[in-house]
């Protein structure tokens, strides 16, 4: 909104063309979702242990020491994180840009039905929420829309088509199945993120970490120049998202203010949920997919130690985790909770470095 009211002006006033350098929007977007979430954040928990005399329903089936260490911490504190975030958003960027606009809808979308899921278990006090079948069915919709919004405003074989990370000049052409493949990309992160959010602090570290990664792709995929130069693919409009991606930053900085152990809100599902997709619609606007699961590599092992867990017991009947997500299994081995999340995040940098070193920049 900044952007769209003072760029007429930009040209009279010489202060006023700060707002034509997305580095400029980015560090403002940073700085405001921050002072939001730091306003706002009080005053959205006390409202939320008004709603939630009881706080988040815990699972009886969970590590043992949640039920006393968590008992009665509300959650929903994703609607601080959206809320900052989107505020920002809309003051900081260019508003006529499709990717910023598809991007907020993922994020939005699936935040409303993570608050839907959250709702629904701490009105019905037990941990079953939204329907499992009806939660995907959302994803799928609100992610193939995005996907096909992104696919023709980017228009040509690289609308359609998948960059592979060390080899620049490939291109996997997906045709009329690409929404397809992004619709997947979108509900597969949205709910690796929701898997991983089991710890304070655990999902909002990594998300911040994949965040400014994805803000600094964003803004070397949209200049034609830094494009060119380093073999990414072109994506023309698309380093506006390095604008959203600092307003996620600071949105996360907020509420992870707020989340720090002993952590006086959890996010929920409105705010995983809510995340994963953000991160993913990112990921496709950049046409960046196969490095979002690089540099997202702790969402996709905490997602991965589910499916083997599942698959192996229907298989055997025996557990080859102690519990899973990853997390849980080492709680159960006594790791103590700051143990864990510090760890994670570690692992989580590592792995952004990885996927960093995949682009190639020289």
């Amino acid at each position: 909104m900044f952007y769209n009211l003072l760029l007429p002006y930009a040209d009279h006033l010489h202060i006023l063309n700060l707002i034509r350098y997305l580095t400029f929007r980015s560090g403002g977007a940073c700085l405001t979702s921050l002072v939001l979430s730091f306003v706002m954040g009080p005053r959205v928990i006390r409202m939320l242990r008004r709603l939630q005399k009881q706080g988040q329903p815990i699972r009886l089936d969970g590590p043992e020491r949640h039920l006393v260490e968590k008992k009665g911490t509300p959650t929903m504190g994703g609607v601080l994180i959206l809320s900052a975030l989107t505020i920002s958003t809309l003051l900081w960027t260019d508003l006529a840009n499709p990717y910023v606009w598809s991007t907020l809808f993922v994020t939005l979308g699936y935040g409303a039905l993570g608050f839907a899921d959250d709702y629904l278990k701490v009105s019905k006090r037990n941990t079953k929420g939204l329907s499992g079948r009806l939660k995907l069915v959302g994803q799928a919709g609100i992610g193939l829309l995005a996907s096909i919004w992104i696919m023709v405003h980017i228009g040509g074989d690289l609308g359609s088509g998948i960059s592979i990370p060390d080899f620049k000049s490939v291109l996997i052409p997906l045709g009329i199945f690409f929404p397809l493949f992004g619709m997947l990309v979108m509900m597969g992160a949205s709910n690796a993120v929701n898997l991983t959010d089991g710890l304070d602090g655990l999902a909002m570290v990594p998300t911040i970490i994949v965040a400014g990664v994805f803000a600094l792709i964003a803004y070397l995929v949209g200049n034609r120049i830094f494009a060119g130069y380093l073999e990414l693919p072109f994506v023309t409009g698309s380093g506006e998202l390095a604008v959203f991606c600092s307003a996620l930053i600071g949105a996360g900085l907020g509420f992870l203010w707020f989340n720090a152990p002993p952590a006086a809100v959890f996010m929920g599902d409105t705010g995983s949920l809510a995340m994963g997709g953000a991160l993913a619609a990112i990921a496709v606007a950049t046409k960046h997919e196969i490095v979002l699961a690089i540099v997202g590599g702790l969402f996709v092992v905490e997602t991965l130690s589910v499916i083997i867990q599942v698959f192996w017991f229907k298989r055997t009947g025996r557990r080859v985790f102690l519990m899973a997500p990853l997390h849980h299994h080492f709680e159960k081995k006594g790791w103590a909770e700051p143990t864990i999340v510090i760890r994670f995040w570690i692992v989580s940098m590592i792995l952004a470095l990885v996927g960093l070193a995949t682009l190639k920049i020289r």
